[in-house]
C-alpha cells in the first residue's frame, strides 16, 4: 500500500510538472493569436487563473483589434469567478468605459452591480457593499428597463433591504437590551421610517411605545409627565398606523399605564402646592 501511494503521488507530482511546463512554455510565447487560443481554452476548461494570465500578457498586443473586447471580456470574467470580487468590478466597469455600445455592455453593466452584491458582508459587519449592490441594481433597473436581468435585480435589491433592515433592528434592540431607552425607542421609530412597508412594522412601534415608557419611568420626577405624555402620542401613532395590529392592544397598556402616572404626578404636584 505504501509503495502504491509513493507511486501515485510521484505520478501526480510529474503531472503537476508537466502542466506547469506546457503553461510555461505557452506563457513565454511570442505568437500573441497562439496565446490567445491557449488562453481561451483555459478559460473553456474553467482553468481561471491560467486564462487570466495569458490574458493579462495579451492586452498590449491585442489593444486596437477586433479581438481586444472578448480579451477584456474574459479577463474581468476570471477574476469574477475566482471570487476576486473588487477587481472583478473594477475591470467590469473599465469594459464598460472602453466599450460602451457593446452588446454585451448591458450584461457586464448587471456584473458589476452584482460583483457588488457578492461583496455583501456579514451581518455583524459594515454594510458598504450592500447598500452599493442596492443602488447600482437600482440604476442598472432604471437604465435596462426591458432587460430580462430586471427581475433577479429587483430580487437582490429586496435582499439587501431585508439585510439593512435585520442589521438596524438588531442594532435597535441593542440599545433596548443595554438599557439605553431613549436611544432605542428614537432608533426604532427611523427603523420604522426607513422601512414604512415592513412586515414588523408593527412590532417596531410596539418597540418605540415599551422604549419611552421604560425611559419616562426612569426619569427623574420634574420630567416624568412630558415623557409620559410622549409615550401616549406614540401609542397613538401606533393605533393610526396600524389599527388592525394583534400588538395594539399591548400599546395601549403602557398607554394607559402612562396616563395613570401622570395623574398620580399631577396629584403629587396639586398636593405639594397645596401644602406650600
Amino acid at each position: 500500500m505504501k509503495i502504491f501511494l509513493k507511486f501515485s503521488a510521484s505520478i501526480i507530482f510529474c503531472f503537476i510538472l508537466l502542466s506547469c511546463s506546457k503553461f510555461s512554455r505557452v506563457e513565454k510565447s511570442k505568437d500573441a493569436n497562439y496565446k490567445l487560443l491557449k488562453a481561451d481554452e483555459y478559460y473553456a476548461k474553467k482553468s481561471y487563473r491560467n486564462a487570466r494570465t495569458l490574458y493579462e500578457t495579451l492586452f498590449s498586443s491585442m489593444k486596437g483589434t477586433d479581438k481586444f473586447e472578448d480579451v477584456y471580456y474574459k479577463f474581468a470574467y476570471c477574476y469574477f469567478y475566482e471570487k476576486q470580487y473588487s477587481d472583478a468590478e473594477n475591470l467590469f466597469k473599465g469594459y464598460l468605459e472602453v466599450f460602451p455600445n457593446s452588446e454585451r455592455a448591458e450584461e457586464v453593466d448587471f456584473m458589476r452591480a452584482f460583483s457588488f452584491y457578492k461583496q455583501s458582508p456579514k451581518l455583524e459587519l459594515e454594510q458598504v457593499n450592500t447598500l452599493k449592490s442596492i443602488n447600482m441594481m437600482q440604476t442598472f433597473i432604471n437604465q435596462h428597463l426591458g432587460s430580462p436581468r430586471v427581475k433577479e435585480a429587483t430580487a437582490i435589491i429586496d435582499e439587501g433591504r431585508a439585510k439593512l433592515e435585520m442589521k438596524e433592528a438588531r442594532e435597535a434592540q441593542l440599545y433596548y437590551n443595554l438599557g439605553h431607552y431613549r436611544a432605542s425607542g428614537i432608533a426604532f421609530n427611523t427603523l420604522l421610517n426607513n422601512y414604512p412597508e415592513s412586515l414588523k412594522g408593527d412590532q417596531y412601534k410596539l418597540m418605540v411605545v415599551k422604549s419611552f415608557y421604560k425611559f419616562a419611568k426612569l426619569s427623574i420626577s420634574e420630567k416624568q409627565i412630558e415623557r409620559f405624555e410622549k409615550v401616549t402620542i406614540e401609542y397613538q401613532d401606533f393605533a393610526d398606523r396600524f389599527p388592525e395590529s394583534k400588538l395594539l392592544k399591548d400599546a395601549e397598556n403602557y398607554s394607559n399605564l402612562s396616563i395613570n402616572n401622570i395623574k398620580v404626578l399631577n396629584n403629587e404636584q396639586t398636593s405639594s402646592s397645596a401644602r406650600l
